[in-house]
């Protein structure tokens, strides 16, 4: 599975939105220097204008863009001897702003640090500095800092999805996938709490989060919603591969791994569609064989290159079975099936039918056989059965059939994805 994305990704565009961010705090700032924020029963604060005129004037830098003019002009003030507890405060946030935009983001941090632990911003733009001063630090991958920035911001009433982001992506980034995960299933409950669809990005992070802890089962169950959400054949396939990797899956359950990637669309080899169709002849399923066969050469996969010939004989082997088939599937081998002291030939003989087209019949048999009993695999028969009700247009009843199959040999696990696909499936 792709690397999950995050705001790390777009370092140029949110270094920009940092900036305008910082700007709006303190935009404020303008002669007679007076203290944004400050406690209004208090004096107004004044600098002295060895301080006030090169402030000024990198103000104006900034305004024009100008950020590392102006971080000269705001060295120049910060040279003034005796400076006041308030012109520090000025210059340090001026400073924040302007080593922001020109990229010199460990300095832009330290400013901003040094301006909220100065007490005198108001509790609306102490929030923003701390959601600049978080992301700067994500920006330099100084993820300690980050996580501690964005964390304060949140606990002290910060509303902010990108700083929550940025909380999650440093968690992740410096090796803490269990922060991470805390964090991921709060922002993905409460996606849930309010209907929302959870972004893909953050499903991409939690499982990725679970792939490098080698939590298999967990790392599953999180495909499973990013298949629910975002059906991609990309996040298909890593499922279904899962599935079929896991330990105990039956080898017997291949064909039925190749239906459901059939049923998605998901991409064969020229390989795959052969052993496709060999399965489905040696399950006795002709009929269907040829289907997978015919599909292979319709889409161009097979008939070409060095196996061609041989791909044309299998194709005519499948052609020339399926009309056998065809012509011994009737009254005499359902009386067969129903004359046997277990159900297996009803299964069978009523799946031959639907895979052959004639859906209903088959089903009536189907289920008939799965009442008689004595089955060597029932699971596989209510497996078999729920793919015929959705191939008949029957996706409540196939969807019931589908949770009833049990045990661990892998036959649920399927089930379960073809759960997924029916709810997706028009």
């Amino acid at each position: 599975m792709r690397e999950p994305g995050g705001p790390f990704s777009r370092d140029c565009v949110r270094l920009w939105a940092i900036v305008a961010l910082a700007v709006t705090i303190c935009s404020g700032l303008t002669g007679p220097w007076t203290a944004l924020g400050a406690d209004q029963n208090q004096a107004s604060e004044t600098v002295r204008p060895e301080v006030g005129n090169p402030l000024q004037a990198a103000q104006e830098l900034i305004k024009a863009h100008k950020y590392k003019q102006a971080l000269a002009k705001i060295q120049e003030a910060d040279s003034a001897k005796d400076k006041t507890a308030y012109e520090a405060y000025v210059i340090e946030r001026l400073r924040g702003i302007a080593a922001a935009g020109a990229g010199e983001v460990d300095l832009a941090a330290k400013s901003f640090e040094s301006t909220i632990a100065s007490g005198r911003l108001s509790a609306p733009d102490k929030l923003k500095m701390m959601e600049a001063t978080a992301e700067l630090y994500a920006r330099a991958k100084d993820y300690p800092h980050a996580i501690a920035w964005a964390s304060r911001y949140l606990k002290e009433g910060g509303t902010s999805e990108e700083v929550r982001r940025v909380l999650i992506q440093a968690y992740y980034l410096s090796g803490d996938c269990s922060g991470a995960e805390k964090e991921l299933h709060a922002e993905l409950h409460a996606d849930e709490s309010a209907g929302r669809a959870p972004p893909e990005d953050r499903l991409q992070l939690l499982a990725s989060c679970y792939l490098q802890q080698a939590d298999k089962p967990r790392y599953a169950a999180a495909l499973e919603e990013l298949v629910t959400y975002y059906p991609k054949q990309e996040y298909w396939a890593e499922l279904i591969y899962r599935i079929q990797t896991k330990p105990g899956f039956s080898p017997r359950l291949g064909l039925d791994v190749y239906r459901l990637k059939l049923a998605l669309g998901i991409s064969s080899s020229a390989s795959q569609f052969v052993e496709m169709t060999q399965l489905a002849l040696q399950a006795g399923f002709p009929v269907e064989a040829k289907s997978i066969i015919d599909r292979g050469f319709a889409l161009g996969v097979l008939g070409v290159g060095a196996d061609a010939e041989r791909q044309r004989r299998l194709r005519e082997l499948a052609t020339k079975s399926a009309a056998q088939d065809q012509k011994t599937l009737g009254q005499s081998e359902e009386q067969a099936a129903a004359s046997a002291k277990d159900g297996t030939g009803l299964v069978n003989t009523g799946f031959a039918y639907v895979v052959g087209g004639q859906i209903d019949k088959g089903i009536d048999l189907m289920e008939g056989g799965i009442r008689k009993g004595g089955l060597k695999h029932p699971d596989d028969a209510k497996l078999h059965l729920g793919i015929a009700y959705l191939r008949g247009g029957q996706k409540e009843q196939a969807m019931q059939t589908f949770k009833s199959v049990q045990g661990t040999d892998g036959a649920a696990d399927l089930a379960r994805l073809w759960i997924l696909y029916a709810r997706r499936a028009t």
